[in-house]
């Protein structure tokens, strides 16, 4: 009796969770929380990659981005179907959003920016990006890491224009795609170069 009671109150919390969050569409650097009845085995918290997707277990990849928790919620079930006698109970939720930074879009005055790939990417080159965008943001522009990039060692370059001085950050995107933190999403400025250096021997 305790268990159904449990089981009813999750679904409860779960479809008003669900249902506050219907018109959200989902953008890279968002953090999921996804719970299947089930099995409580693959419950866990997946975060939505710069390329725009998730990973979940015997779901593989799955695109996240620019959809609700409603189609993510269908895509897993879906995903998972086949290990399961019946169609499994899955609920998925936004546990964090990812923020923008207020003081530096507020600061924008142009609509977008421009932002350069180098190196080890799908498609290098310059890409115009919403002023206020963050590095993740942008990063799902890139067309992926090829198979030679160091993804523990891109760098996001900066210049001041009126220094002339230079800044590098260092982002351990391999990290970031296998759920670990990420305390601060850099806000892109005009003229940021993202680098994806090429991977050394045996990294």
């Amino acid at each position: 009796m305790k268990t159904l009671l449990a089981a009813l109150f999750t679904l409860l919390f779960s479809v008003v969770a669900v249902s506050a969050q219907s018109n959200y569409r989902l953008q890279p650097g968002d953090t999921l929380a996804v719970e299947v009845l089930e099995d409580s085995l693959l419950n866990r918290s997946v975060l939505v990659l710069p390329d725009g997707s998730i990973n979940f277990p015997f779901a593989g990849t799955i695109t996240a981005a620019g959809r609700t928790v409603a189609d993510v919620q269908r895509a897993i079930a879906d995903g998972i179907a086949v290990n399961f006698a019946s169609p499994p109970t899955v609920f998925v939720t936004v546990s964090s959003v990812q923020p923008v930074d207020p003081e530096v879009a507020a600061a924008a005055t142009e609509e977008t920016i421009n932002v350069y790939f180098a190196g080890e990417v799908g498609t290098p080159g310059l890409r115009q990006v919403l002023a206020g965008s963050t590095f993740l943001q942008a990063f799902s522009q890139s067309g992926g890491l090829t198979n030679f990039a160091a993804s523990k060692r891109i760098q996001l370059r900066r210049t001041d224009p009126r220094t002339n001085e230079h800044q590098v950050f260092e982002i351990n995107y391999r990290a970031i795609s296998n759920g670990g933190s990420f305390e601060r999403d850099i806000v892109l400025q005009d003229g940021d170069v993202i680098l994806v250096p090429e991977r050394r021997l045996f990294e």
